[in-house]
């Protein structure tokens, strides 16, 4: 592949940690760099320790939001660096940033726009903005189709799944017992009990009504397990509340963003997801690090885990079906162990990084 000669490219993503969509983020801005692109990164909101990541890596950064949500003033002055940095192309991750896609391309003379989405589309002005966009790079099957319905041209859209390296296995619990007792201290977690993890932003989409009734659910039968939610978005105070009122906040621990989420992985027992979240929040990295997912159906569930080989699929209803298909992780430790190293090898296969980024460049390398 030809190295392009300094390129500025401008990637505009929320603020993130390096897992879900912001270890695609990562690689992606890696990959340019590495390429020859002159990449700046804009991160859109407050927190994660992404761009912390990047600056370390020589790769230039722009703290522009300071809320843990998008807003307009974030918006406003990611308008202003396109117009200073003038790139080649822009990249947009998430639906949320869509509509920031669509300005760009009509405010910023001679940028390429380009808009990467991860979950279906569910409104119409996002599939206006998607058209407006000069290509849009779909994460999954049931993602494309949507953009096809909103009436994106097959001309304009392509389809890379996401991309991951392999990390150390130990998702059964094992690691480095030091380590495990320095990600207690830091998270106020019990080091003696299971963990479990799950990655998502406080929305509504995210479902999280149902993690925490599963947990409620599962702390009937288990009081040795505590769990970690890592995210941040309106409804912070909404699930603060209702766990405090089901009585499982001594067992859950909310925190916005955290460095430490690769490491995490090394010692939880599975990860799980309740609702519709981009990349299935930690599916992914945890599947690269030998750690087994359960999972409300949705449509990153379904192109990430292969349902009773690398983790469990199950319905919203009845809503038992979460909790106890997570207890038989618990209970089992062979099967956990199971569904571990066939999803190192579902990975490997078919989520190598090399291959997604290889992807996405080729993408860009065409539209600039």
């Amino acid at each position: 592949m030809p190295r392009a000669r300094r390129t500025s490219i401008l990637l505009a993503a929320p603020g993130l940690d390096p897992v879900g969509t912001g270890g695609q983020v990562e690689l992606v801005a890696r990959g340019l760099a590495d390429a020859g692109w002159n990449v700046h990164l804009a991160s859109l909101s407050a927190g994660g320790s992404l761009l912390g990541r990047l600056h370390a890596a020589g790769i230039t950064g722009h703290a522009l939001g300071h809320r843990p949500g998008l807003d307009a003033a974030a918006m406003a002055q990611a308008i202003r660096l396109a117009m200073r940095v003038r790139p080649a192309v822009t990249v947009t991750f998430g639906r949320r940033l869509v509509g920031l896609a669509a300005v760009l391309r009509s405010v910023v003379s001679g940028t390429r726009v380009a808009a990467q989405v991860a979950v279906p589309l569910a409104r119409r002005r996002t599939g206006w903005a998607l058209r407006q966009a000069d290509l849009v790079i779909a994460s999954t099957p049931g993602t494309a189709g949507s953009c096809r319905r909103a009436g994106v041209p097959e001309s304009r859209l392509v389809e890379i799944p996401p991309g991951v390296h392999l990390g150390s296995a130990g998702g059964t619990g094992a690691g480095e017992p030091r380590a495990r007792e320095a990600i207690a201290a830091r998270l106020g977690l019990d080091p003696a009990k299971i963990w479990t993890l799950c990655v998502a932003p406080l929305v509504a989409e995210s479902r999280l009504e149902r993690l925490l009734w599963a947990i409620d659910q599962l702390g009937v039968v288990r009081q040795d397990v505590e769990h970690v939610l890592v995210g941040a978005g309106p409804l912070a105070r909404r699930l603060a509340r209702r766990a405090f009122v089901q009585e499982i906040a001594e067992r859950l621990v909310v925190v916005p963003h955290t460095d430490m989420l690769p490491e995490l992985l090394d010692h939880v027992r599975f990860v799980w997801q309740s609702g519709s979240v981009a990349f299935g929040g930690v599916i992914l990295d945890g599947m690269a690090r030998g750690v087994p997912a359960v999972a409300v159906e949705s449509d990153a569930a379904r192109s990430l885990i292969s349902d009773d080989v690398t983790g469990r699929i199950v319905p919203a209803v009845p809503e038992s079906e979460l909790p106890r298909r997570a207890f038989n992780l618990i209970e089992e430790p062979g099967l956990a162990e199971r569904y571990a190293a066939a999803g190192l090898t579902r990975a490997a296969g078919l989520f190598p990084a090399e291959r997604m980024v290889a992807a996405v460049l080729s993408a860009l390398e065409r539209l600039a």
